[in-house]
Formats: C-alpha cells, sequence, structure tokens
C-alpha cells in the first residue's frame, strides 16, 4: 500500500487517500509534516482536499518514527474527531493508519468501537 513509504521519514507526516464509492484511490493529500513525535492536525485540512476531489470516503495515515504500532490518547482524538467531521460532511473517515518500522496497525481493526459511536 502506498502509506507504507511513511515508514521511512524521520519526522510525522499525516496523509489522506481520497477514496470514490468503488473503494478506488481517486486522490492524495500531505496534510502535515511534524516533528520527531507530533503532527498537527485538523479536520479543515484534513477534508478540504477531499471535498475538492468529491471523495466518499478518506483512510488517514501517520507515521511513528520510533516504532511504535500503539495510537496515543492524540491519535484516538484524532480518529473520533474526524470521523465526527467526516459524518457531518458527508465524506467517511473508513480508516486511520499507524505506520513505523515494525509494519502497519489499522485503528479500525483495533478500536472498532470508534466507528461505533461516530454518529
Amino acid at each position: 500500500m502506498l502509506a507504507e513509504y511513511l515508514q521511512f521519514f524521520s519526522e510525522e507526516h499525516f496523509i489522506s487517500f481520497h477514496i470514490d464509492a468503488k473503494n478506488t484511490i481517486i486522490g492524495y493529500h500531505d496534510i502535515s509534516h511534524g516533528t520527531l513525535n507530533a503532527s498537527l492536525v485538523h479536520p479543515r485540512e484534513v477534508f478540504k482536499a477531499a471535498l475538492l476531489t468529491n471523495a466518499y470516503g478518506i483512510i488517514v495515515a501517520h507515521n511513528h518514527p520510533a516504532g511504535s504500532l500503539d495510537p496515543s490518547r492524540e491519535d484516538l482524538e484524532t480518529t473520533t474527531q474526524l470521523i465526527k467531521a467526516g459524518a457531518l460532511l458527508g465524506v467517511n473517515v473508513i480508516d486511520h493508519l499507524i505506520v513505523s518500522s515494525n509494519g502497519m496497525r489499522s485503528l479500525r481493526e483495533r478500536y472498532p468501537e470508534l466507528w461505533d459511536k461516530s454518529v
């Protein structure tokens, strides 16, 4: 997957993939480039490009340069905020991936309850 290249960055990057109704990637946006352990993310920036590409949904991803695949409290809060914003805008947040040199983790698989309470 395209998100795997994130493992090579020494600072956090937050990206989004724009998905059409057939689950095909129709766009990509590099949202934020942060520091060794943080990257600022605001829903406005995440959804701006997705709306311009007429995306049905998005998959967001960010890297953990230190190698951990465990989400921080901020990662989970950001995911919840994006899911709620996406529901209001009609752009589904399909998943949030954490990428590191140790692999990739899907927050939707690990924390499905975040999506259950999104409405």
